[in-house]
């Protein structure tokens, strides 16, 4: 048995969908299920029972021994969010008693960091050096909550006898319907393109970066799949890895070959950064990869024109759900 919680979410849900493709069927998906716009997520797929985040731990008290592996994706994502409370709540104190029953019970467990512990990125993208989580300073509550609990995780003398800690780069791909604000650009401009055949993009106000030449390292979410479906088999190295595509690339490109996805003509427009954001935007994020191909993962990362494509072809243009 296979617990995923934030199941009917983005990330989570295609994760499902990757476990049952292996025959993985014996799915728990966890989820606050009240929100009705995510629910399309998991219909359909081969799961085993469906326990309210609520009611969660008192479900794992009485059924851990049929566990096998947690997979602890939910979270508050708004990175718009301000109040910290929200975060504490969902974020940090469901992370530590998630990982005291996993100490309690001998589980392991995956949970979704995010490369926005890494703040502006003075002190750079890497991984491998613990040393330096403390001294992270994100740009808004949501990346201070997943740096506190990755920094309290590292404390901790007792430990799931495997864990992983995942940060998470731009993530994009099927199922982030539901997101609203929050969902990847391609998507934003996949709607933008399709309504009014042009799209529009943020103007930098760094002088370092032309319009559009802002980058970030863009990871399709069917790779994120992999990488948990490999740590789910390796279950060696504990630790807090980076899970990026290692390419930086440019907000440009990702619109241009959005358009050759739906083969338009590319038009593009810019516009001023939201003045809620713009002191707290990150103009490049790259993952450095190594520590995660050291421990043996060796798949390849999908090419951003390769993932657009399959993305808007296979699952906007049908709008299907993975």
């Amino acid at each position: 048995m296979i617990v995923v919680t934030g199941a009917a979410g983005f990330i989570a849900s295609c994760l499902v969908s990757r476990l049952n493709a292996a025959n993985f069927n014996d799915v728990v998906v966890v989820d606050n299920f009240s929100i009705a716009k995510k629910l399309p997520n998991i219909e359909g797929k081969k799961l085993r029972e469906y326990v309210d985040r609520e009611s969660f731990f008192e479900w794992l008290d009485a059924n851990h021994e049929q566990v096998e592996f947690i997979f602890h994706l939910g979270a508050r994502t708004d990175t718009t969010e301000m109040d910290p409370a929200v975060f504490d709540l969902l974020n940090l104190n469901y992370s530590k008693q998630m990982w005291l029953a996993c100490c309690q019970y001998q589980l392991p467990l995956v949970y979704a960091s995010s490369a926005a512990t890494y703040g502006d990125g003075i002190l750079g993208y890497t991984d491998t050096d613990e040393a330096l989580f403390p001294l992270y300073r994100p740009l808004n509550p949501y990346g201070d909550s997943k740096n506190d609990f990755d920094n309290w995780a590292l404390q901790q003398t007792e430990k799931p006898y495997f864990w992983a800690g995942l940060k998470f780069f731009n993530v994009y791909g099927p199922n982030e319907y539901h997101k609203g604000r929050m969902a990847s650009v391609i998507l934003h401009a996949f709607t933008q393109i399709q309504q009014t055949g042009s799209m529009t993009l943020f103007k930098s106000h760094n002088p370092d970066y032309t319009d559009g030449g802002q980058m970030r390292d863009f990871v399709y979410v069917k790779d994120v799949a992999e990488v948990c479906f490999f740590l789910l088999n390796h279950r060696q190295h504990s630790g807090i890895y980076n899970l990026g595509s290692g390419q930086a690339r440019t907000f440009l490109d990702l619109a241009m070959n959005t358009f050759q996805a739906l083969d338009r003509t590319p038009d593009i427009q810019f516009r001023d950064t939201p003045e809620d954001i713009r002191d707290k935007y990150q103009y490049f994020t790259e993952a450095d990869m190594s520590k995660l191909k050291a421990i043996g993962y060796e798949l390849p990362f999908t090419r951003l024109e390769d993932g657009i494509a399959d993305y808007v072809q296979n699952y906007l243009v049908p709008n299907r759900y993975m």
